[in-house]
């Protein structure tokens, strides 16, 4: 069968270094870091005691403060950023086919604070146990495209995606096959994440997982520099606003690309550190390339996973030097999360959008922080280091990975 063409015509961002899209889009433009001291909680006793929070959010400027209460974090940054997606997109809600509007969202946690907090309370009662009857609702990860269906009575489709830090990629290339194969006209998909709490820290503490620089946050994620010790976490939510081609064209919908493609692998090498031969990030991205239809030296991005972790970073760069083989040195590569710091579920919607705002703006944001070179990393490669760069966007290409090996890379050209 002949597939269908889908765009981008709705964006919406809720980040640690900028609460809409245009202060997002500043924000990278300039290398603004998201990092600084943890205002959640008392950090004092953790090995890390910093992230990069979303900032200045308040959910009652944005939801109904009793709604707002039924909710965890993670939802509720999921209302704000799909709410300015689809008033970016300027859907007519009055005529539009609700039962071909889907919502298909990506968390790789979900409530993880109200699950803990619910734990914590329950620790300290005695006698018969009590529970918020919200408890659950909060908790699960499909709640947050419910809700959104919910606000706007979207009928098509509606799940969440779950695969770790690819999860809101894995929720795109869903997103787009959907509509591809005709089932839906216009889906709403993305990803939120909130774990920035006393269970997600010192989980990843546990593991050793993340950068304990706490005499420099702003400085501690650091992908691809050879003093990187480890990612920074982060929390928010990025929306796009998938479309049938001729339906937003229809309409005069605003386009700020083209998704051509997405692919998908398993390292199946170990619960958390990736493949040392990136092995399965080369399949994601040779996937990736047939599935849209392109040539390695179609591409012109290329918005990494890039951690700041010693291992993901360098597997990472090796791949793209086996993938696109002498085309790698011409690629813009970049690593936006030395900026938000690591979105986990929500890193892949968060990570697009910067790539499709930059085919957009015809610039490459930064990756910062950058002071020392790696040996173990090719010197060729353009890796965007600490300024901005001015590039023709036509293919730009984005990678998310995650733990249990998890693998997606999503495809955007620039339309005419």
């Amino acid at each position: 069968m002949q597939l269908k063409r889908v765009v981008v015509t709705g964006l919406g961002a809720l980040t640690p270094i900028g609460n809409n899209i245009e202060q997002y889009w500043n924000s990278l433009v300039n290398g603004v870091s998201g990092a600084a001291p943890i205002t959640h909680f008392d950090a004092a006793k953790f090995k890390t005691r910093f992230a990069c929070e979303v900032k200045n959010f308040e959910p009652k400027d944005f939801i109904d403060r009793k709604l707002a209460r039924k909710m965890d974090k993670f939802t509720q940054y999921a209302m704000v950023a799909s709410d300015e997606a689809i008033s970016d997109a300027n859907l007519d809600l009055e005529t539009l086919n609700k039962y071909r509007v889907g919502v298909i969202w990506g968390a790789g946690i979900g409530g993880l604070e109200t699950f803990q907090n619910e734990v914590l309370n329950f620790s300290k009662g005695e006698g018969s146990p009590r529970f918020n009857p919200f408890f659950i609702p909060k908790m699960i990860a499909d709640i947050a495209p419910g809700m959104i269906s919910i606000k706007y009575g979207f009928m098509g489709p509606n799940y969440t995606t779950v695969s770790a830090c690819a999860s809101s990629a894995n929720s795109m290339i869903d997103a787009l096959n959907t509509i591809r194969l005709g089932t839906c006209d216009v889906v709403v998909t993305g990803g939120s994440e909130a774990a920035i709490t006393i269970a997600g820290v010192g989980g990843f503490n546990a593991m050793h997982a993340m950068s304990t620089r706490n005499d420099d946050p702003e400085a501690a994620s650091r992908p691809f520099d050879a003093e990187r010790d480890g990612f920074v976490l982060g929390e928010g939510a990025g929306a796009i606003v998938l479309e049938e081609y001729e339906h937003a064209k229809a309409r005069g919908a605003k386009i700020y690309a083209e998704v051509i493609g997405g692919g998908l692998s398993s390292d199946a090498h170990h619960m958390t550190a990736p493949h040392p031969d990136g092995i399965g990030v080369i399949a994601v991205m040779k996937n990736c390339l047939e599935n849209a239809g392109l040539k390695p030296e179609d591409v012109d991005h290329i918005n990494t996973h890039g951690t700041s972790t010693p291992l993901g970073d360098v597997a990472e760069l090796k791949a793209i030097s086996e993938v696109f083989g002498d085309h790698a040195k011409n690629i813009n590569i970049n690593s936006t999360k030395s900026m938000t710091g690591h979105l986990l579920g929500a890193a892949g919607a968060v990570e697009s959008i910067a790539s499709i705002l930059a085919m957009q703006h015809g610039i490459v944001p930064p990756t910062i922080n950058h002071n020392n070179v790696d040996e173990n990393i090719n010197p060729d490669l353009n890796l965007t280091l600490n300024k901005a760069q001015k590039r023709d966007i036509k293919v730009a290409m984005s990678n998310t990975f995650g733990f249990g090996g998890h693998n997606a890379c999503v495809a955007f050209r620039k339309l005419d």
